[in-house]
């Protein structure tokens, strides 16, 4: 695995980043462990780096710069980054998994962030992943925010209350199905399936807005 070696970056815990790169549809079936737990330190540092950057560098009030952040981390954003490193090249999946899930490929970014930070550091993790965004940035590059972030975004300025319900789950392990409900002001809005909770969550998001609108 030598997708790190163009950004100078050398990983001694091989197995760290294997992990990093193992949906769980292939830890279920050989009992290892998958990125989940890795993608929450990653996100954290993700949000931590780019937040520090925006305050930094745009002069604005915090709901802009929230705005503008979320369309560099979010879904379709952190799948280009991945895309562009070779990343998805590596994923692991188990017997039957669909590939190329884009919600999948952009969770390994965050999880191959957070062993950089685990192994390297805030500092070199952070001079990494802006590395990967800041061009976009300075470029201008336009990515959609997700469903999700814009339905919020939507609702907190009508001071509105949002919640997600897993209704349904079926399937066999390494290829579930979900269904979600997304509720506003506990009212239900919307119904979205999908092949992991964040697809379907998105999907009732956009059902949701579609129904809005």
């Amino acid at each position: 695995m030598d997708f790190l070696d163009k950004f100078g970056i050398k990983i001694k815990n091989q197995d760290l980043l294997l992990t990093a790169l193992t949906h769980s549809s292939y830890a279920n079936e050989n009992n290892t462990e998958s990125y989940e737990r890795l993608e929450f330190l990653g996100d954290a540092v993700l949000e931590l780096a780019t937040s520090e950057y925006f305050y930094l560098h745009y002069h604005e009030n915090e709901g802009t710069m929230s705005k503008v952040r979320a369309s560099y981390v979010c879904e379709s954003a952190l799948y280009e980054y991945a895309n562009k490193i070779g990343i998805e090249d590596y994923i692991r999946y188990g017997n039957g998994q669909e590939k190329n899930i884009r919600s999948i490929v952009a969770d390994c970014f965050e999880s191959v962030l957070a062993v950089i930070f685990l192994e390297h550091g805030y500092s070199v993790a952070k001079k990494y992943v802006l590395s990967i965004i800041v061009p976009y940035i300075e470029n201008g590059t336009k990515f959609i925010s997700d469903n999700k972030s814009y339905l919020q975004e939507v609702l907190q300025a009508k001071q509105k209350s949002l919640e997600y319900h897993v209704v349904n789950e079926y399937g066999p392990e390494n290829n579930k199905t979900f269904e979600v409900d997304v509720y506003v002001d506990n009212i239900k809005y919307g119904h979205g399936i999908g092949h992991s909770k964040k697809e379907a969550e998105q999907m009732a998001a956009k059902d949701a807005i579609d129904k809005m609108a």
